[in-house]
């Protein structure tokens, strides 16, 4: 139904925007969580038990993560009397609502929920999952000061070598995506604590490549790696870039991908944690092997001439082929 899903996603874009514009922490938590119920009818709206189950493990996460964040929101103001986000100064809250916050969006390791649910999500809603949902948390991780770095070090550390061992065993597209929607999470929250700018563009870009990856498997109906094999009959000009972007999404120099990690790598540098930087380096290789294995899958072996799907490509729907078009470009060519 129009009218309900235009709810559903006002009532998304609402939650996020409370979040946004919050210095309270029960209005935070409150936008986190019309956020989390607008979104749990649309990932439920097929009615399939691999829909139903991945909504159900969706919604536990969090409320988890927000009932964390409530509680210590809550344990903040009985300590120090402060509800204001910036004003955050005892360790003990910083360090919960960080970890709640990191609970969110899936950073490793507490990152085991992301790709149960990303698999049984259409391709649609797993990737305003993917993106938007991210937004609302981010915000008030780059609005908490004086969090232990080492907590958030850690966690991106982790997340960087978590979400590449973890995509390389795998063969469906949406969970290789979720994998990397970990490593490049684990990136930005490296250099959360060092230069805030350059996490919201690494975040920027990632928004930028997810989206145009996620429309390339849509307009392919793909999810496994053995279903791209058959895309070039589909749709051949598409197959053609489809690697490029996936090179960009691993971090290859001429394209997109590659300005957040080498800004990321030099201001690491910069602060003297040029170990730190090199474990980051080595682990967005993992990270690459298993793009290349897609774009190899893709369009660097002989398609089977089965000519059934020709066809098709020529067809497809506006709605979908010009945002990708859009999307595709900037994922290529923004360095």
């Amino acid at each position: 139904n129009p009218y309900i899903l235009a709810t559903l996603l006002f009532g998304l874009g609402l939650g996020t925007t409370i979040t946004f514009a919050s210095s309270h922490w029960l209005l935070a938590w409150m936008g986190l969580e019309i956020n989390t119920l607008a979104i749990i009818p649309l990932m439920a709206q097929h009615h399939h038990p691999r829909a139903v189950e991945a909504t159900t493990k969706y919604f536990l996460t969090q409320a988890t993560a927000a009932a964390m964040l409530l509680f210590a929101s809550t344990t903040n103001a009985w300590l120090t009397g402060q509800w204001d986000i910036q004003q955050m100064s005892h360790p003990f809250p910083l360090t919960l609502i960080t970890l709640a916050l990191a609970l969110k969006i899936g950073l490793a390791p507490m990152h085991t929920w992301l790709p149960e649910v990303l698999q049984g999500l259409d391709l649609t809603t797993g990737l305003v999952l993917s993106t938007w949902q991210k937004l609302a948390p981010f915000a008030l991780l780059l609005q908490i000061q004086n969090v232990n770095p080492t907590i958030l070090v850690t966690l991106g550390l982790a997340s960087t070598l978590v979400g590449g061992w973890g995509g390389l065993n795998q063969t469906q597209l949406r969970k290789v995506l979720a994998y990397s929607s970990i490593a490049h999470l684990g990136w930005m929250i490296l250099i959360l604590q060092y230069s805030p700018s350059l996490t919201l563009l690494a975040l920027l870009t990632y928004f930028v490549m997810t989206f145009s990856a996620f429309l390339v498997f849509k307009l392919n109906k793909s999810t496994s790696i053995n279903a791209l094999a058959i895309s070039w009959t589909k749709a051949p000009i598409l197959t053609s870039l489809t690697p490029l972007v996936l090179l960009s999404l691993g971090g290859l120099p001429p394209l997109t991908g590659f300005m957040p990690k080498w800004l990321i790598l030099q201001e690491l540098a910069k602060q003297d944690l040029a170990p730190l930087a090199t474990l980051a380096a080595l682990s967005a290789l993992l990270s690459l092997y298993f793009y290349l294995r897609i774009s190899y899958a893709m369009t660097l072996t002989m398609s089977p001439n089965n000519l059934t799907g020709v066809t098709p490509w020529r067809f497809s729907s506006p709605q979908l082929t010009l945002p990708l078009a859009i999307a595709t470009t900037a994922t290529i060519s923004l360095l």
